[in-house]
């Protein structure tokens, strides 16, 4: 187990503290990240200031953020970074300004750290795959995401190594309002009996629309979800997800953050962390017919 990086009260307050771009903090994942990073700053006696980009679709923002951060002398930045407009939020940090990106884009020149979207992708598939089911469908979240296409890319792997057809994706926005749509599409296919949702809100939309449809979770359908919200164990039925650890992401993120304020020199490093099955009570054996 890795430690709490330990506590910089020896620094001026003012030039100690950093610095987080956020992405979307109405939603989980970020917004679990953010907490995550404060309470590792918290931990360090490291104060935490956090900006909110809507979308990182705007350069003139992301920079008037960065201006306010250095203008305030942190010591560093910590930047959410988990869509591909994020070039336009690392090309506004100041040369020499210590960084660290969280889920940054493949090949980020950072050190960064994330969570292995792939392998998660795969973990919920497999899962589906060992209880019989003859395919899995997918729900996928935004393109312009890094993790959903990665959450895509393994749900694909994972269809591919067991030598089995990939159906055609279906795609939501993130929200359970997006996710009964889809749902009502897949419920009215018989074939479609496991589905994989790349986040748990689209998972308990495809549920309702299932339900809506007569078609019963998990004896007629079974469902997987990612990120596992708290509220994914006490729906009705539990919802079986993947799990992302995100104090662990927060605490690397500091972790490496002080590693360069230590050593200005010191070459990027990536950090990949392992996401978890949570088998709950949403997936069965398949019927068979």
């Amino acid at each position: 187990m890795r430690t709490s990086p330990a506590p910089l009260s020896s620094r001026d307050q003012r030039a100690s503290a950093i610095g987080v771009v956020a992405q979307n903090t109405t939603l989980y994942g970020p917004a679990s990240m953010v907490k995550a990073i404060g309470d590792a700053g918290l931990d360090a006696e490291l104060p935490v200031t956090v900006g909110h980009v809507c979308g990182f679709d705007s350069v003139a923002a992301s920079r008037r953020l960065v201006r306010r951060f250095t203008g305030q002398g942190v010591a560093g930045l910590i930047v959410i970074a988990p869509i591909d407009a994020t070039a336009g939020v690392l090309e506004t940090v100041p040369a020499g300004l210590p960084v660290v990106t969280v889920d940054g884009p493949p090949g980020c020149p950072t050190s960064n750290v994330a969570v292995d979207q792939h392998a998660g992708g795969m973990l919920a598939t497999r899962h589906l795959l060992a209880h019989g089911h003859r395919t899995v469908w997918h729900v996928a979240g935004p393109e312009q995401w890094h993790g959903s296409r990665a959450r895509e890319a393994g749900w694909r792997a994972a269809l591919a190594e067991a030598g089995v057809h990939a159906p055609p994706t279906v795609r939501a926005d993130w929200s359970a309002a997006s996710g009964y749509r889809c749902g009502r599409l897949l419920a009215d296919n018989p074939a479609c009996t496991a589905v994989f949702a790349a986040n748990d809100d689209i998972a308990l939309g495809v549920m309702r629309a299932m339900a809506e449809r007569g078609r019963r979770v998990p004896e007629d359908v079974s469902v997987v979800g990612f990120d596992d919200v708290p509220e994914a164990g006490y729906t009705h039925p539990a919802l079986t997800t993947v799990r992302q650890e995100f104090a662990e992401v927060g605490r690397e993120a500091l972790r490496l953050l002080l590693d360069q304020l230590g050593s200005p020199s010191r070459q990027p490093e990536s950090v990949r962390l392992d996401p978890v099955l949570i088998p709950r009570s949403t997936v069965s054996a398949a019927l068979r017919v």
